[in-house]
């Protein structure tokens, strides 16, 4: 039962807890964000920007989860989903500088007085208790900027959670890689135990014939 155990391990590898993925607690943060951003700033009926930013943030969030899952037996499907968030969350930024352009207002950048803390808080904050009292006060301005700071943020988040995704491919290999690995292992173990008998009877064999010898000898005597 400990070597079948043993051998899954090795076939499936491990499965990230997401919840304890810094990518995956920004990107929870800015679907609560982009909810409340659409509730007090778009339309409530006729605006098809909420539907769409709200499904973009669910998406990258939700292809998280989902690559975290599949990553259990495709370490193929678990790039592509990953991906496919960090797509979604480039859409959303996209839709947060749209609504400053055409409003008017500034992208704010390192020449404006409040960027630092700003970045500086986006980093340093990943739950939505630290985003809920200022989501529902700052003006619309202050709140794209906010939330496109955690999209640059998330972005790189999900360049750094890609890079460890493909190093751990090149060590461990995908599914198929890791079965050949235990076929290989089961049957070296199987081999290596084969010669251990092999040799123990050859041992038992010398011993039975010292032993014959030695009693053949006691009854000429």
């Amino acid at each position: 039962m400990e070597n079948e155990e043993k051998d899954q391990k090795t076939i499936f590898g491990k499965v990230a807890n997401y919840k304890e993925l810094h990518v995956y607690q920004k990107a929870e943060v800015l679907v609560l964000l982009t909810d409340v951003f659409c509730k007090r700033f778009l339309p409530l009926y006729g605006d098809r920007r909420v539907d769409q930013m709200n499904m973009a943030a669910r998406c990258g969030k939700q292809n998280i989860v989902e690559g975290c899952e599949e990553g259990l037996t495709s370490s193929q499907m678990e790039v592509n989903l990953v991906n496919v968030g960090r797509a979604s969350f480039q859409e959303l930024r996209e839709d947060y500088e749209d609504y400053l352009k055409r409003n008017s207002l500034a992208v704010w950048d390192v020449n404006h007085p409040r960027f630092g803390k700003m970045v500086e808080f986006c980093r340093t904050n990943n739950t939505w208790d630290a985003y809920k009292d200022i989501a529902t006060k700052c003006a619309a301005e202050e709140f794209c900027n906010m939330a496109l700071t955690l999209c640059h943020i998330t972005d790189r988040m999900f360049e750094g959670y890609l890079k460890h995704l493909e190093k751990r491919f090149i060590e461990e290999g995908g599914i198929k890689e890791r079965m050949h690995a235990a076929r290989t292992g089961y049957r070296e173990g199987i081999d290596r135990r084969l010669r251990e008998l092999e040799a123990e009877n050859q041992r038992l064999k010398a011993e039975n014939e010292e032993l014959r010898r030695k009693l053949a000898g006691a009854s000429k005597g």
